[in-house]
């Protein structure tokens, strides 16, 4: 089943369209921080023709520790995603983890994302689908790419068509994600835009006991590799003081290395394209 070009907010996705980006805090914070993150992201596309969706998450129910900060709430949160978009205009991206977020989430955002560890839920799976939103879902750590047919295919029964796969690694060794470019044209083959999620898969995790570790330094690399590989989108955390943020903050991306990052990207997508 050939994978139709579909829109996301005023962003078109599909294989053979152009380069986009999926950006934000890994959770959200308070109103003013995320505010501020959107409208750098805004000032940024503009800068580089990359449209931008805006993704923060109103929970984060895999937190390495029970003390770690999960973020405010489906409530709060929505109202927080509903404004970016109202003072923005940028298209919106949140995580689902249970069955029962779906319709309120489906009801503000523009896509709503599966987490990794969650990707063959299939009753996550099927109430997302059945949305008609637009569906991102994260490869599972523990799967192959072509294990993620049957989770594509969950989604498809439900008559959505709308779907991405995004790429963050494998678990490798003691505390390392390593990441298979080849994955990438994997996932392509079965007619979905594919993501490429550049700063979780500098993750460490674990490795600070209590929190995952990270090496940011290693995202641009990985995105441009992403980008030579032929993924059709990136996944970058980013965040205006990234030793502050709540989540991921030793991965999480600085805004100020944003745009340069694009820029370059998208150069060696179009490059690629041709």
């Amino acid at each position: 089943m050939k994978n139709k070009a579909f829109e996301i907010g005023n962003i078109k996705i599909g294989l053979d369209e152009g380069l986009f980006v999926i950006a934000g805090p890994c959770v959200l914070e308070d109103e003013k921080i995320c505010l501020d993150i959107a409208k750098r992201l805004l000032k940024i596309s503009g800068a580089t023709k990359v449209p931008i969706m805006f993704k923060g998450s109103f929970d984060k129910a895999n937190r390495s520790s029970i003390s770690s900060y999960r973020g405010p709430g489906l409530e709060k949160g929505l109202e927080i995603l509903k404004l970016i978009r109202q003072e923005t205009g940028l298209a919106i991206v949140t995580d689902v983890h249970e069955v029962g977020q779906v319709e309120k989430a489906a009801g503000v955002v523009d896509c709503l994302q599966i987490p990794a560890f969650l990707c063959r839920q299939t009753d996550l799976l099927l109430a997302c689908g059945e949305t008609g939103r637009a569906v991102n879902v994260k490869k599972g750590q523990f799967l192959s790419p072509s294990e993620m047919k049957n989770v594509v295919d969950k989604i498809r029964s439900t008559g959505n068509e709308k779907i991405m796969l995004t790429e963050r690694g494998t678990f490798f060794g003691y505390n390392r994600l390593v990441n298979d470019m080849t994955a990438i044209s994997g996932m392509q083959k079965l007619d979905c835009p594919v993501v490429f999620d550049a700063t979780h898969s500098t993750q460490q995790p674990g490795g600070l006991g209590t929190a995952s570790a990270g090496r940011r330094e290693m995202a641009p690399i990985l995105a441009k590799a992403a980008a030579a590989a032929g993924a059709n989108g990136l996944f970058l955390e980013v965040h205006t003081e990234p030793e502050k943020a709540k989540c991921d903050a030793e991965c999480v991306m600085p805004i100020d290395w944003v745009q340069e990052v694009l820029l370059t990207c998208k150069a060696i997508f179009d490059l690629v394209k041709r």
